[in-house]
């Protein structure tokens, strides 16, 4: 199954976005998880269709209401074994 890493900047801690991040990604049926990093930035890695992908996608350069997303950056990755999605 793809899998893809996205790097979130802007106003995306403290705004709900890792939880918002997760119920999406869930409605999506993708598997994986979104952490905070050290920069301020939100890391989200998701494996599941392509379609799924890119809907998620579309959905991180919006982000919950009181964020204020400035860059969503996408690395495809190697497919990785992923279950359930995770915030940390």
């Amino acid at each position: 199954m793809p899998t893809a890493r996205f790097i979130v900047s802007g106003r995306v801690q403290g705004v709900c976005y890792r939880a918002s991040a997760r119920e999406q990604a869930l409605a999506l049926g993708l598997a994986g998880h979104a952490k905070n990093r050290r920069d301020g930035s939100v890391e989200v890695l998701a494996g599941g269709t392509a379609q799924a992908l890119a809907a998620l996608e579309r959905w991180l350069q919006q982000g919950p209401p009181a964020a204020r997303v400035e860059t969503v950056s996408r690395e495809d990755v190697p497919e990785q074994d992923l279950h359930g999605f995770h915030t940390g």
